[in-house]
Protein backbone atom coordinates (compact mmCIF):
# COMPACT_ATOMS: atom_id res chain seq x y z
CA UNK A 1 0.00 0.00 0.00
CA UNK A 2 1.73 3.33 -1.07
CA UNK A 3 1.01 6.44 1.32
CA UNK A 4 0.75 9.60 0.50
CA UNK A 5 1.25 12.19 3.36
CA UNK A 6 -0.13 15.73 3.38
CA UNK A 7 0.99 18.43 5.87
CA UNK A 8 -1.92 20.23 5.87
CA UNK A 9 -3.76 22.98 8.33
CA UNK A 10 -5.28 26.35 6.46
CA UNK A 11 -3.05 28.32 9.28
CA UNK A 12 -0.20 29.81 8.72
CA UNK A 13 2.47 29.87 11.16
CA UNK A 14 1.11 26.14 12.81
CA UNK A 15 4.60 24.79 11.81
CA UNK A 16 4.03 22.78 8.97
CA UNK A 17 6.92 23.43 6.91
CA UNK A 18 8.94 23.28 10.32
CA UNK A 19 7.41 19.54 11.18
CA UNK A 20 7.95 18.82 6.99
CA UNK A 21 11.71 19.82 7.41
CA UNK A 22 12.56 17.57 9.94
CA UNK A 23 10.18 14.62 8.84
CA UNK A 24 11.78 14.39 5.44
CA UNK A 25 15.17 14.30 6.99
CA UNK A 26 13.78 11.44 9.80
CA UNK A 27 13.14 9.40 6.05
CA UNK A 28 16.75 10.56 5.00
CA UNK A 29 18.31 9.62 8.03
CA UNK A 30 16.23 5.85 8.10
CA UNK A 31 16.69 5.45 4.34
CA UNK A 32 13.27 5.24 3.30
CA UNK A 33 12.71 5.92 -0.12
CA UNK A 34 10.72 8.93 -0.72
CA UNK A 35 9.36 11.75 -3.09
CA UNK A 36 9.31 14.93 -1.36
CA UNK A 37 7.26 18.10 -2.65
CA UNK A 38 6.64 21.33 -1.71
CA UNK A 39 4.34 23.90 -2.72
CA UNK A 40 5.02 27.09 -0.84
CA UNK A 41 5.70 29.89 -3.71
CA UNK A 42 6.47 32.50 -1.01
CA UNK A 43 9.20 30.84 1.62
CA UNK A 44 9.60 27.26 -0.19
CA UNK A 45 11.66 25.88 3.21
CA UNK A 46 10.90 22.45 2.48
CA UNK A 47 12.78 22.88 -0.91
CA UNK A 48 15.58 25.41 0.73
CA UNK A 49 16.19 22.71 3.40
CA UNK A 50 15.96 19.94 1.21
CA UNK A 51 17.26 20.89 -2.34
CA UNK A 52 16.25 17.71 -4.32
CA UNK A 53 12.56 18.99 -3.16
CA UNK A 54 9.85 19.09 -6.03
CA UNK A 55 7.70 21.78 -6.21
CA UNK A 56 4.37 22.29 -7.68
CA UNK A 57 3.10 25.90 -7.93
CA UNK A 58 -0.81 25.38 -6.25
CA UNK A 59 -1.54 28.59 -8.27
CA UNK A 60 -1.76 26.36 -11.65
CA UNK A 61 -4.68 23.77 -10.57
CA UNK A 62 -3.61 21.66 -13.24
CA UNK A 63 -0.06 21.29 -11.69
CA UNK A 64 -2.26 19.48 -8.84
CA UNK A 65 -2.41 16.14 -10.67
CA UNK A 66 1.36 15.98 -10.22
CA UNK A 67 1.02 14.79 -6.63
CA UNK A 68 -0.30 11.33 -7.95
CA UNK A 69 2.09 11.61 -11.15
CA UNK A 70 4.36 11.25 -7.99
CA UNK A 71 2.64 8.62 -6.71
CA UNK A 72 2.48 6.61 -9.48
CA UNK A 73 6.10 6.20 -9.02
CA UNK A 74 6.81 5.99 -5.34
CA UNK A 75 6.14 4.61 -2.40
CA UNK A 76 5.77 6.82 -0.44
CA UNK A 77 5.02 11.01 -1.31
CA UNK A 78 5.56 13.94 1.44
CA UNK A 79 4.03 17.35 0.89
CA UNK A 80 4.08 20.09 2.82
CA UNK A 81 0.79 22.08 1.71
CA UNK A 82 0.96 26.26 1.81
CA UNK A 83 -1.10 27.77 4.28
CA UNK A 84 -4.69 28.82 2.84
CA UNK A 85 -4.79 26.25 0.93
CA UNK A 86 -7.49 23.80 2.53
CA UNK A 87 -10.44 24.79 0.36
CA UNK A 88 -8.64 24.15 -2.65
CA UNK A 89 -7.80 20.87 -1.75
CA UNK A 90 -11.10 19.88 -0.29
CA UNK A 91 -12.69 21.12 -4.52
CA UNK A 92 -9.70 19.43 -6.10
CA UNK A 93 -9.85 15.96 -4.26
CA UNK A 94 -13.79 16.29 -5.14
CA UNK A 95 -13.10 17.15 -8.66
CA UNK A 96 -11.29 14.11 -8.90
CA UNK A 97 -13.23 11.53 -6.94
CA UNK A 98 -10.35 10.91 -3.99
CA UNK A 99 -11.07 7.87 -3.13
CA UNK A 100 -11.23 6.23 -6.64
CA UNK A 101 -8.12 7.84 -7.19
CA UNK A 102 -6.44 5.85 -4.26
CA UNK A 103 -8.52 2.57 -4.67
CA UNK A 104 -6.95 2.84 -7.97
CA UNK A 105 -3.38 3.62 -7.05
CA UNK A 106 -3.39 1.33 -4.32
CA UNK A 107 -2.65 3.92 -1.95
CA UNK A 108 -3.76 5.42 1.19
CA UNK A 109 -3.52 9.26 2.38
CA UNK A 110 -2.82 10.25 5.66
CA UNK A 111 -2.99 14.12 6.77
CA UNK A 112 -0.76 15.39 8.98
CA UNK A 113 -1.89 18.63 10.82
CA UNK A 114 0.04 20.85 13.17
CA UNK A 115 -1.86 22.56 15.82
CA UNK A 116 -0.89 25.28 18.00
CA UNK A 117 -2.98 27.11 21.05
CA UNK A 118 -5.08 28.96 18.46
CA UNK A 119 -8.51 28.47 17.96
CA UNK A 120 -7.91 28.87 14.23
CA UNK A 121 -5.63 26.38 13.94
CA UNK A 122 -8.15 23.69 16.06
CA UNK A 123 -10.64 25.66 13.25
CA UNK A 124 -8.68 23.69 10.15
CA UNK A 125 -8.83 20.55 11.70
CA UNK A 126 -12.37 20.41 12.18
CA UNK A 127 -12.68 21.57 8.47
CA UNK A 128 -10.61 18.76 7.01
CA UNK A 129 -12.05 15.78 9.26
CA UNK A 130 -15.70 17.49 8.43
CA UNK A 131 -14.73 17.02 4.41
CA UNK A 132 -12.74 13.88 4.65
CA UNK A 133 -13.69 11.59 7.65
CA UNK A 134 -12.93 7.83 7.14
CA UNK A 135 -10.99 8.63 3.34
CA UNK A 136 -7.91 9.18 5.02
CA UNK A 137 -6.23 8.62 8.08
CA UNK A 138 -4.54 11.60 10.52
CA UNK A 139 -1.95 12.54 12.74
CA UNK A 140 -1.76 15.76 14.48
CA UNK A 141 0.92 17.45 15.53
CA UNK A 142 1.29 19.27 18.91
CA UNK A 143 3.10 21.79 18.11
CA UNK A 144 4.58 23.74 21.37
CA UNK A 145 7.05 26.40 19.59
CA UNK A 146 5.04 29.19 20.81
CA UNK A 147 2.86 28.16 23.86
CA UNK A 148 2.46 24.82 25.74
CA UNK A 149 -1.23 24.98 26.39
CA UNK A 150 -2.91 23.05 23.88
CA UNK A 151 -6.77 23.72 26.23
CA UNK A 152 -8.85 24.43 22.92
CA UNK A 153 -7.58 21.63 21.32
CA UNK A 154 -7.87 19.10 24.26
CA UNK A 155 -11.62 20.60 24.82
CA UNK A 156 -12.79 20.08 21.49
CA UNK A 157 -15.21 18.36 19.25
CA UNK A 158 -12.74 17.45 16.56
CA UNK A 159 -10.49 16.07 18.79
CA UNK A 160 -12.78 13.81 20.77
CA UNK A 161 -14.16 12.60 16.65
CA UNK A 162 -10.60 12.29 15.70
CA UNK A 163 -10.13 9.69 18.88
CA UNK A 164 -12.76 7.94 19.03
CA UNK A 165 -14.44 7.64 15.55
CA UNK A 166 -11.65 8.13 12.63
CA UNK A 167 -8.21 6.30 14.11
CA UNK A 168 -6.23 9.52 14.58
CA UNK A 169 -3.15 9.60 16.44
CA UNK A 170 -1.26 12.65 18.02
CA UNK A 171 2.19 13.41 18.49
CA UNK A 172 4.07 16.25 20.19
CA UNK A 173 6.94 18.59 18.77
CA UNK A 174 8.45 20.03 21.59
CA UNK A 175 9.95 24.10 21.39
CA UNK A 176 13.69 24.32 20.08
CA UNK A 177 15.30 27.43 21.53
CA UNK A 178 15.13 30.75 19.47
CA UNK A 179 18.71 30.88 18.65
CA UNK A 180 18.80 27.50 17.31
CA UNK A 181 16.36 28.14 15.15
CA UNK A 182 17.51 31.62 13.89
CA UNK A 183 21.05 29.62 13.20
CA UNK A 184 19.23 26.85 11.23
CA UNK A 185 17.88 29.06 9.41
CA UNK A 186 21.03 31.24 9.00
CA UNK A 187 23.03 28.35 7.43
CA UNK A 188 20.25 26.36 5.57
CA UNK A 189 20.94 23.63 7.58
CA UNK A 190 18.66 20.30 8.78
CA UNK A 191 19.56 19.24 12.14
CA UNK A 192 21.45 16.27 11.16
CA UNK A 193 23.60 18.64 9.15
CA UNK A 194 24.06 21.23 11.97
CA UNK A 195 25.02 18.42 14.48
CA UNK A 196 28.48 17.68 11.78
CA UNK A 197 28.81 21.83 11.50
CA UNK A 198 31.64 23.58 13.07
CA UNK A 199 29.78 26.28 13.49
CA UNK A 200 27.87 25.10 16.09
CA UNK A 201 28.95 24.75 19.72
CA UNK A 202 29.64 21.24 21.15
CA UNK A 203 26.20 21.87 23.61
CA UNK A 204 24.41 23.14 20.88
CA UNK A 205 24.77 19.97 19.09
CA UNK A 206 23.89 18.38 21.91
CA UNK A 207 20.66 20.32 22.53
CA UNK A 208 19.70 19.85 18.85
CA UNK A 209 20.73 15.51 19.13
CA UNK A 210 18.38 15.70 22.27
CA UNK A 211 15.59 17.65 20.13
CA UNK A 212 15.68 15.31 17.86
CA UNK A 213 15.93 12.12 19.51
CA UNK A 214 12.66 13.38 20.70
CA UNK A 215 10.71 14.36 17.47
CA UNK A 216 11.55 10.80 15.92
CA UNK A 217 10.80 9.27 19.04
CA UNK A 218 7.03 10.30 18.47
CA UNK A 219 7.07 9.84 14.50
CA UNK A 220 8.17 6.09 15.42
CA UNK A 221 5.08 5.99 17.40
CA UNK A 222 3.00 6.54 14.16
CA UNK A 223 5.06 5.20 11.34
CA UNK A 224 2.21 3.10 10.71
CA UNK A 225 0.22 6.35 9.57
CA UNK A 226 3.41 7.82 7.67
CA UNK A 227 5.04 4.83 6.15
CA UNK A 228 4.06 2.05 3.09
CA UNK A 229 2.65 -0.51 4.40
CA UNK A 230 3.19 -4.24 3.49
Amino acid sequence: MKRLNLILNGKGGVGKSFFAVNFVQFLKDKDIAHVAIDSDNENSTLKRFHPDTGFLDLDNRRELDGIFAALEKANLVVMDCRAASTDLFIEYFTEIDLPAVLTALSAALTLVMPVNHESDSVDQIQRLTDQFAKQCSYVVVRNAAHSDSFALFESSEVRAQLKDNLGGREIAMSRMQDWLVEALNAENLTISGAVKHPGFSLLDRQRLQMWQRKLYAEIETVVGLLLPTN
